[in-house]
């Protein structure tokens, strides 16, 4: 095999004396250096080449490292290049067998190794250009998070949130440049959290502590209707948890939930693995915004809402693994349009209210098979002085898997 012609270099706030002589001579070998400016100042005394800054956008950073094929090219990156690094990024267009890498300790690591925290006990996070919401369906009681901030504003605004969602008792261990001369770690609770002058380059340590009133998203589907803000149009705790595990999510999939009133399974879905992702589509303007708030407060902030009628709205999407439709479903088109774009062996699942929507659904099961399935949920309520059952709505279900 030919002498890759790439090498990243992860590199630490220690500069080249953390380095490994590996690292070292990678850099002092390299004809060109790409990193960012705190990187290449970091490694200028190993760089014997010519040192290229990344540019903006960086999305053009990957375009100026692949023509450079053929010589002797260095990427310096933060800590382990491939733990939230630009080695993942850069594997996406290089083979890893034209490809060296020699990691550094991450952030991480680091933070991990001060406070004395099994990291394979601890949720790593990286909050960098990323929404903070994303920490919400970590925040448990007892639990240990990394969180890895864009910049100085970072811990405050996580304090904030913490603070807002009842978790303000909870601890933030602040490091700031971890391994470099200008290491600090400071801690404070996070409604008193009033730190200041924290380096932009920091890592947040979280231990959970929750308030009575603390908004906890349990881990099993079929979360409380109260959770979620809406109008009356959500599929019921107790459905929601049946349609879910009917739509059986599996890592890396994408669901269509076609009218989504409050966007409930989707939010679930997405809730079930970070790899999953969901589209929400919904003709309601109102509750197409009251989506996007829902997958905010409940930490997937990347549900995508689509604000438009099926079936036109369903043109140009990504296939989808599944197919929720909890409405709309007796509109023309509809039901046609999502059995075409489901992929081969993907999900679908339909539930009925009204007679149309069950006749339509009758309809489909005569012509694809599948499974029909009646769902009837009662809930005991105060009768007079007593208690009787109250019946919900009965839900009509048809589960199919397309063949």
């Amino acid at each position: 095999m030919a002498d890759p012609w790439l090498t990243i270099v992860g590199i630490g706030e220690d500069g080249v004396p953390g380095l490994s002589p590996a690292a070292r001579q990678a850099i002092e070998a390299a004809e060109i250096v790409f990193g960012g400016a705190r990187h290449l100042e970091l490694a200028a005394p190993a760089i014997r080449g010519a040192p290229h800054a990344w540019p903006s956008p960086f999305s053009a950073a990957i375009d100026a490292v692949l023509a450079e094929k053929g010589r002797n090219v260095c990427v310096l990156a933060s800590g382990d290049p491939f733990h939230y690094g630009v080695g993942a990024t850069l594997a996406r267009h290089v083979d890893a067998a034209q490809m060296r890498v020699i990691p550094h300790a991450s952030a991480f690591s680091l933070a991990a190794a001060r406070l004395g925290w099994a990291l394979q006990d601890v949720i790593s996070l990286s909050l960098h250009g990323r929404p903070l919401d994303l920490i919400r369906p970590h925040l448990h009681p007892a639990a240990r998070i990394l969180a890895l901030t864009s910049d100085e504003h970072g811990p405050a605004a996580l304090a904030k949130l913490l603070t807002e969602a009842g978790f303000g008792r909870s601890i933030i261990t602040v490091m700031e440049a971890l391994g470099g001369a200008d290491e600090r770690v400071r801690s404070q609770m996070a409604e008193l959290f009033a730190l200041t002058d924290i380096n932009p380059l920091n890592i947040c340590a979280v231990t959970a502590v929750p308030l009575p009133d603390a908004r906890i998203l349990p881990l099993t589907p079929g979360l409380d209707d109260a959770l979620f803000e809406h109008d009356g149009q959500i599929t019921k705790r107790d459905i929601r948890a049946l349609t879910l595990a009917a739509l059986a999510p599996r890592r890396h999939e994408t669901l269509w939930d076609i009218g989504a009133g409050s966007g409930s399974i989707g939010i679930e879905w997405m809730l079930a693995d970070p790899s999953l992702r969901a589209i929400a589509i919904e003709d309601n303007a109102a509750r197409a915004e009251r989506i996007a708030r829902n997958a905010a407060s409940f930490g997937v902030p990347d549900l995508r809402v689509i604000t438009g009628r099926a079936p036109e709205a369903l043109a140009g999407l990504d296939a989808p693994h599944a197919i929720f439709i909890g409405g709309g479903g007796s509109e023309p088109g509809v039901m046609e349009t999502a059995i075409a774009a489901l992929r081969p062996g993907g999900r679908l699942v339909a539930n009925a209210v009204t007679l149309e929507m069950e006749q339509a659904l009758l309809a489909l099961h005569t012509r694809h098979g599948g499974d029909l399935v009646r769902l009837s949920i009662a809930h005991a309520e105060p009768l007079g002085t007593m208690t009787g059952w109250r019946p919900a709505m009965p839900i009509t279900q048809w589960r199919w898997v397309k063949g």
